[in-house]
């Protein structure tokens, strides 16, 4: 989901705002124009250009949370705000505008890392928070802009405090367990392939099954040095779905990757991590986008 924006302009934008003239009216009404005006000042006062949005800050679309954007209204974390900028980088190594799908598709990559390092256990998000970016356009990348903000964002509701309050208090082994487990997700979702089926594209399906088990292997290393129970079980299960993933990816063909990919998929239920994440003292609720998910 892209956040557009056409046009960053370096700093800031320009406002006029119109001062109410108060008549013969009552002084019920007068005060409420006065803070009706007051709220639109300070409104304004917030403005800020989307080229000048920086990682930590909350802040109001002006308009839908989809569509092009020019500015938006910049609030303390304390208050309520739709959204908060958890990532940004710059797209390198294009001279010319790679185009929209090209640019949504590097969005996709890079941002869940980037928003990993800011906010760690995704499980803890507010409930409707989403991933969204801001990213040049055509027009904006003629003057220069290769920027992409990476945000979370209620696209109906708002929040208040900042998602990376709880990230500060993590403890070693949450760090590392959720380091490890987010990287297994975002190999999965990363490298899905454009095919709906296996049969369309049997080496896009490989490669996602090889980057998976890989991932996986990464993240038992990690697991290695936690002490738990139910890390222990959450271990021993997780190594055989890595070796059912290494199966995928090594198919010969079409019916080998199925007879594998049925018990690597399954194994990444994220049902079967919640008694481990309890031992570590982490968010125990699957968000609802997961759960239905692996529920089909």
């Amino acid at each position: 989901m892209a956040i557009r924006a056409p046009y960053r302009p370096v700093r800031g934008i320009a406002a006029v705002i119109a001062l109410l003239a108060i008549g013969a009216v009552g002084c019920s009404d007068v005060s409420d124009a006065v803070d009706s005006a007051k709220d639109g000042a300070k409104k304004v006062a917030r403005q800020r250009s989307v080229f000048s949005l920086g990682i930590g800050d909350c802040y109001n679309p002006n308009g839908k949370v989809e569509g092009e954007a020019f500015a938006v209204e910049i609030v303390p974390c304390g208050e309520a705000h739709a959204g908060q900028v958890v990532g940004e980088f710059n797209i390198d190594g294009e001279k010319t505008y790679p185009g929209d799908d090209a640019v949504a598709a590097i969005a996709d990559e890079r941002c869940p890392v980037e928003a990993g390092k800011f906010a760690q256990d995704t499980w803890a998000l507010p409930k409707g928070v989403d991933l969204y970016y801001y990213t040049p356009t055509k027009e904006s990348w003629a003057t220069g802009d290769r920027a992409v903000s990476c945000t979370y964002t209620n696209e109906s509701g708002k929040f208040t405090g900042s998602l990376q309050a709880d990230a500060k208090s993590l403890k070693p082994e949450q760090t590392t367990y959720l380091k490890g487990a987010n990287a297994v997700y975002d190999a999965l979702w990363a490298n899905q392939p454009d095919a709906d089926s296996v049969e369309e594209d049997l080496d896009g399906y490989k490669t996602q099954a090889k980057a998976v088990a890989a991932a996986l292997d990464t993240h038992l290393e990690g697991l290695q040095d936690i002490e738990g129970t139910e890390i222990g079980k959450l271990r021993e299960q997780l190594k055989k779905t890595a070796e059912h993933w290494k199966k995928a990816a090594s198919a010969t063909d079409v019916d080998a990757f199925y007879l594998a990919y049925d018990p690597a998929f399954t194994g990444l239920d994220p049902n079967k991590t919640v008694a481990a994440r309890k031992e570590l003292g982490l968010a125990t609720t699957v968000p609802a986008d997961d759960a239905e998910v692996w529920a089909a």
